[in-house]
């Protein structure tokens, strides 16, 4: 099989295309044949070591969320099949044509459905009910999106309205991205070298941290609550956090499956059911072939894009 990896971090100049054994399925893990893979900011960052404990082991394969066909099952696995078409979180990589998925993250496709709206729609879709449960926005209170525009947060603006949040605030890099993010809800968009970006907010989602944090942090209004669920890290002035009654609260699918499952079940059913109605629409902004995984992390360098980036095998 063929899969992409980097022997040191860097660019997207240090990824490789090689041929590898196909992985053995082990305790509780689906073996997918992917049809398509997401590539997320998370992914770039890891390629440069900037990561959680600093990268991915060297050698290493990038990504974190596929879509495919279950060709075997590991032992203990129930409830899967193989010939199931499925998407899932990845815990050891992505970019290759056969991944190993844990199957209590994994879900099944629809009839009907393609891999790409599959990958576009589930992981991105996961992360943003997940936040947006965690930050339970109520009444009158009004919620601030980082990286509006990503894969996670171009749907996390229309889950917003979707719940009735009367305003919805999308941050993003640049004002191009404006018209295509009012075109989903949005009600406010502003750029991250702004100097103000108006009125405070009840709710920050933050899924670029880093530089970043510190400005979502004092966008919120007094006694207001941020859901940081992204890689880029970044400093909580904790003097903020006590003279605003603020709260910051951390985020990891991994966690919010396994301890709210049946809530993850929910909301594997209700992303699916809105995105069939229409009522959610989930952009992709390249598709690009497994090989090119280089030039898909130069549009997420960049941040070029409005919606996913996908990769197929």
């Amino acid at each position: 099989m063929r899969r992409v990896r980097f022997h040191a971090y860097g660019g997207p100049e240090v990824l490789r295309v090689e041929e590898a054994e196909a992985p053995v399925p082990g305790p509780g893990e689906l073996l997918v044949r992917t049809e398509a893979i997401g590539v997320t900011l998370p992914c770039v960052r890891r390629l440069r070591g900037d990561g959680k404990g600093g990268g991915d082991p060297l050698p290493g394969t990038p990504g974190g969320e596929i879509a495919g066909e279950v060709v075997a099952l590991g032992p203990d696995v129930t409830g899967f099949a193989v010939g199931d078409r499925v998407t899932s979180l990845t815990l050891t990589g992505s970019y290759t044509e056969l991944a190993l998925a844990p199957a209590f993250l994994a879900s099944r496709i629809p009839e009907g459905a393609s891999a790409v709206e599959a990958v576009a729609l589930v992981r991105s879709g996961h992360v943003a009910l997940a936040a947006l449960s965690t930050a339970a926005p109520r009444g009158a209170e009004s919620v601030l999106i980082t990286g509006a525009a990503s894969g996670t947060g171009h749907l996390a603006v229309q889950l917003a309205k979707l719940q009735g949040v009367p305003r919805v605030v999308a941050a993003v890099g640049s004002v191009a991205k404006a018209e295509f993010l009012k075109g989903l809800g949005a009600d406010e968009v502003v750029t991250y070298d702004q100097e103000s970006w108006g009125e405070p907010v009840d709710i920050v989602l933050d899924g670029v941290g880093g530089e970043v944090l510190p400005r979502a942090l004092a966008a919120l209004a007094e006694g207001g609550r941020l859901v940081f669920f992204n890689s880029g890290g970044g400093t909580v002035p904790a003097y903020e956090l006590l003279a605003g009654s603020k709260t910051v609260t951390g985020l990891t699918m991994r966690r919010f499956a396994a301890v709210h499952r049946e809530l993850y079940e929910q909301h594997r059913v209700q992303l699916w059911e809105l995105a069939r109605s229409g009522r959610l629409r989930a952009a992709v902004h390249a598709e690009l072939p497994l090989a090119e995984a280089a030039e898909a992390h130069e549009i997420i360098e960049a941040r070029a894009n409005l919606g996913k980036v996908v990769l197929r095998p």
